[in-house]
């Protein structure tokens, strides 16, 4: 079998699971995982035989493919704001509307920390007052983004799960970056003293009711950690009221907390933080128009 012949069977036998567009980036992905070599090269060298090596990791992946293991998780990496982070079940994959919410965030922190106008996200000074703490970390996509951002900016993340935080290590490790990291179980507020007062603080947290889950993709359900994914359907906003009561606590004067939010309960997540005393609730859109984030900050 030769590249151009694995590319298109790949393709055409994940169609059936994902539609052809996205069985074809997925194809494009592991291909270039596997040779090593990207697109224009592949059309290059397209009637190559793979190597026995190759055709039998070409197998595996296939049939993990097939069987809704997600790529992020066979090929053990997903991209996140320009950076490559290791991930297993263990952790959520990295979404698009994540960054964004990281980037909310980031042109936030730069206002108000009167960064110069550079075109570039400077990094901090150590006097720079106050601290981040992203809550339900996972992979550490988002504590580990903002570090890269502002290197000298004390950031701190926690995590219920020990195989997650170790996941979150391993990629500030390899992306050289130094983070604060907690195991705790954030909805016991009597952990919370371990943890610092904050200027900033981040969270994409469990928001999707256990009653949506036979709706989902077999590939979420069946493969992401649900501990990350699901709240009770009687309490679908525990996450929120929980982070507003550690506001009350430890959020510093002027500080703000930046959230991801459940599409369809915006109203009632914007009551959350109007009814706890916020001054200024802000809801966002995605880049699909989807309400999507929420910033709400105190004087």
């Amino acid at each position: 079998m030769d590249l151009r012949q694995a590319q298109r069977q790949l393709t055409a036998e994940l169609s059936p699971l994902h539609g052809s567009r996205e069985a074809g980036l997925i194809a494009d992905w592991v291909m270039e995982y596997l040779t090593g070599l990207k697109r224009i090269d592949r059309l290059v060298h397209a009637s190559e035989p793979l190597s026995a090596p190759v055709l039998e990791q070409y197998k595996n992946y296939r049939d993990q493919l097939l069987a809704h293991r997600p790529v992020q998780y066979v090929l053990h990496e997903s991209w996140f704001a320009g950076l490559k982070f290791y991930v297993d079940e263990n952790v959520l994959i990295p979404r698009p509307e994540t960054e964004e919410l990281v980037e909310w965030a980031a042109q936030t922190i730069a206002s108000e920390t009167s960064a110069p106008e550079t075109g570039v996200t400077p990094a901090l000074s150590t006097s720079a007052p106050g601290a981040t703490l992203d809550v339900g970390t996972g992979s550490g996509c988002i504590a580990i983004s903002l570090a890269k951002k502002f290197p000298s900016l004390p950031i701190h993340a926690c995590d219920i799960s020990s195989a997650a935080l170790a996941i979150a290590q391993r990629n500030a490790t390899q992306l050289n970056t130094s983070i604060h990291f907690h195991q705790l179980d954030f909805l016991d507020n009597r952990q919370w003293t371990d943890l610092p007062s904050v200027r900033w603080l981040i969270s994409n947290p469990p928001y999707i009711p256990q009653n949506e889950r036979a709706a989902m993709a077999p590939h979420v359900t069946g493969a992401e950690p649900s501990l990350a994914l699901f709240v009770p359907d009687a309490d679908p906003l525990v996450f929120y009221r929980a982070l507003v009561e550690f506001a009350r606590q430890k959020l510093l004067p002027g500080g703000s907390i930046f959230v991801e939010i459940h599409e369809d309960r915006a109203s009632d997540t914007l009551e959350v933080f109007k009814a706890a005393g916020f001054q200024q609730v802000i809801l966002q859109k995605d880049m699909q128009g989807k309400d999507r984030m929420i910033r709400a900050s105190r004087t």
